[in-house]
């Protein structure tokens, strides 16, 4: 194992400290550690450094796809000799079964399946089974039943140039581990055969290996690029991963239908004794229906609600995971801690609700149950040395000790200084929007952006056009504005196209917008959720990244929250102010490029325009599908960047094209 960590800068300000007492804690075997690191002071480039040095095996789990997104990009950066992959849902969309008695609507399972992101998901595992150099970034469908690592291992088959295997029997057992024989181009998880050669997609890769047979012996192999044809390379043996992770070999399988079949007549007997003749049907049906589609093609629609009989569990034990890929010695690194764990801990009693609806109602066994996420205790279990990292953990990381500060930040900027202002009218004073505005016209003759965070989105709606009334350039930006639309303002508001950008709480994490000089906090004495210590703290620190950064609290009282957030930002600020006096820092705010990342997805809109046109002009069928193939291949090239909001755009495009077919 050999982590090598390459980066154009030295750790600097805090992180080399911070790196070192990390490093210290993980090797006198702390369980749990915690690095604070205030917003701007790098936290993720510390734990690269951590990771370098410690040279484990390493979880990253973020709280959403975007933000894993982000993070699996900067760990490629730093580390692109090494594995590191991204492991999400595979959902572009979800709709889990369920059932409302009340107006007894049953909602059965949709899903729309992201091959591309199945792919990395399959990359990720073996990678875990094959090298031990390896980081996953994963949200927190980590903690979901994913199949046993061990049969997912032991099925692999490895293919030797000159071993005996026909082409007979390879297909036999590619269809076996679930791949699909095709005749047409090949995608991940298919295969074809050809004359003496079977082709094959693995389920992980995006090449081709084509086997050249001689009799009964394999001749040779080559991998080769899919679209161009191009040999990559002629390796003398090759290991092809089953194309799912549930995997059951035959005598599990034989076991798994008895068990089931023994638990289908214990329910039975069960709703006929309560006198639920509809639902004792309801469940007859449905098992019935799975167990013959099991025992003749190994599988079935919701086949991961039969997995503790498939895996050989006992009733209410915990599922494998992708954890479970990992082995007994590795680091898992929780990134935004006082969101994530939060959300890791609630994620078991959602799913079991929704359940048990079912399992009463008979759409389901009661084993359904064991196909479930980990409870939080399973998660802590299995989970090792722990590096949480957020700029304001939450009293459970908190609780841990074993704190480890960022506070001072390689650019040597400072927290920004803090005002507290009214909000109600008195005297002369006209009240907190009037003062904004005041405040607001001030920063934009200085050429500063203005962000304003209100309490509900109809507030920022007619805040952002009351400030249009009064000459100001304002928009407002909450959870209803699509993604798209969302990027878009924010290059403009970087831009300078506008200089206010009022929000809720869509603008308390993940922004990083260095032209912000200015943020006012309106309402910021109504205690609750978006008036935490934590969201305050998190909100202020969006102008930490600009030298002249101040924040404006408008408050008629100091509640409890705020007297934290303004004592942890007042220590901060003392903190770097002693520590640039002593080295002779002066602070710069940071320069960021503006990626101009719309530019894609507007040329995408383009084509999609020039793909109506060039339909409207009569293309054949064969012309169609071979430009949605090529679509296809662009929109999967652009998962691999992570780039998915062009990849949507040419997932649309692509649809546009079959649906006249």
């Amino acid at each position: 194992m050999n982590f090598k960590l390459k980066a154009q800068w030295a750790p600097a300000g805090d992180q080399p400290s911070a790196i070192a007492k990390l490093c210290r804690g993980l090797a006198s075997a702390k369980k749990h550690l915690t690095l604070l690191g205030v917003t701007g002071s790098g936290k993720t480039f510390t734990i690269a450094n951590v990771i370098a040095q410690i040279e484990k095996p390493t979880l990253v789990i973020a709280h959403n796809k975007t933000l894993a997104a982000q993070l699996a990009q900067e760990y490629k950066e730093f580390f692109p000799e090494n594995a590191v992959h991204y492991f999400v849902s595979y959902y572009d969309y979800y709709q889990p079964e369920a059932y409302m008695p009340i107006t007894d609507t049953y909602i059965e399972k949709d899903a729309s399946i992201n091959q591309e992101i199945e792919r990395l998901r399959h990359a990720s595992t073996q990678a875990l089974l094959t090298r031990k150099d390896v980081i996953i970034v994963a949200s927190v469908s980590c903690i979901y039943g994913l199949g046993s690592p061990g049969e997912y291992e032991k099925v692999n088959l490895r293919l030797d140039v000159g071993k005996t295997f026909s082409r007979q029997v390879l297909a036999r057992k590619l269809v076996n581990i679930f791949y699909e024989r095709t005749n047409a181009d090949l995608s991940p998880g298919q295969f074809r055969a050809v004359g003496n050669t079977v082709e094959v997609m693995p389920a992980s890769e995006s090449l081709v290996y084509q086997i050249f047979f001689d009799g009964d012996k394999i001749e040779q192999i080559e991998n080769l690029d899919p679209v161009s044809r191009r040999i990559i390379k002629t390796p003398e043996s090759i290991f092809i991963f089953p194309a799912k992770h549930f995997i059951t070999d035959k005598n599990t399988q034989k076991r798994a239908l008895v068990s089931i079949k023994t638990e289908l007549n214990t329910q039975l007997k069960r709703f006929e004794k309560e006198g639920k003749l509809l639902e004792a049907e309801r469940i007859k049906r449905r098992t019935n229906y799975d167990l013959a589609m099991i025992k003749e093609v190994g599988y079935c629609s919701g086949i991961e609600n039969y997995s503790r009989h498939l895996s050989d569990r006992e009733a209410g034990s915990a599922p494998d995971t992708l954890l479970s890929y990992f082995g007994d010695d590795f680091l898992t690194v929780i990134d935004e801690s006082h969101v994530t764990v939060s959300q890791i801990r609630g994620m078991f009693a959602g799913d079991e609700s929704r359940k048990k609806v079912l399992i009463e109602h008979g759409f389901r066994l009661p084993s359904a149950l064991d196909n479930r996420p980990l409870r939080f205790t399973e998660f802590e279990e299995r989970v090792g040395q722990v590096i949480y990292t957020s700029a304001t953990p939450g009293d459970y990381e908190l609780g841990k000790g074993n704190i480890v500060e960022q506070v001072i930040r390689p650019t040597g900027l400072i927290d920004p200084t803090l005002d507290i202002r009214p909000i109600r009218v008195s005297g002369k004073y006209q009240g907190q929007v009037q003062d904004l505005i005041n405040e607001s016209e001030n920063a934009v003759r200085k050429g500063e952006r203005v962000i304003v965070t209100t309490l509900t989105k109809k507030m920022a709606e007619d805040l952002s056009e009351f400030l249009k009334g009064r000459k100001l350039k304002a928009e407002y930006l909450h959870s209803e504005i699509k993604t798209l639309e969302r990027i878009k303002i924010l290059r403009e508001f970087r831009q300078g196209k506008f200089d206010v950008l009022v929000g809720v709480n869509l603008l308390r994490e993940g922004l990083d917008l260095p032209e912000v000089a200015l943020i006012g906090i309106l309402d910021a004495d109504k205690e609750g959720f978006l008036r935490s210590e934590t969201s305050l703290i998190q909100t202020i620190g969006r102008a930490a990244r600009n030298v002249n950064g101040r924040v404006i609290l408008y408050a008629d009282i100091i509640t409890g929250s705020m007297k934290a957030a303004i004592s942890e930002t007042e220590r901060r600020r003392t903190t770097q102010l002693a520590y640039n006096k002593k080295h002779g820092i002066t602070p710069k705010s940071i320069a960021k490029e503006i990626k101009d990342i719309m530019e894609g997805v507007e040329n995408e809109r383009e084509k999609i325009a020039r793909t109506e046109v060039a339909l409207a002009g009569q293309l054949s069928y064969k012309e169609r599908m071979k430009l949605a193939k090529h679509k296809e291949r662009e929109m999967n090239a652009a998962v691999r960047e992570l780039d998915f909001e062009t990849a949507a755009i040419l997932r649309d495009e692509i649809k546009l094209l079959q649906s006249h077919a």
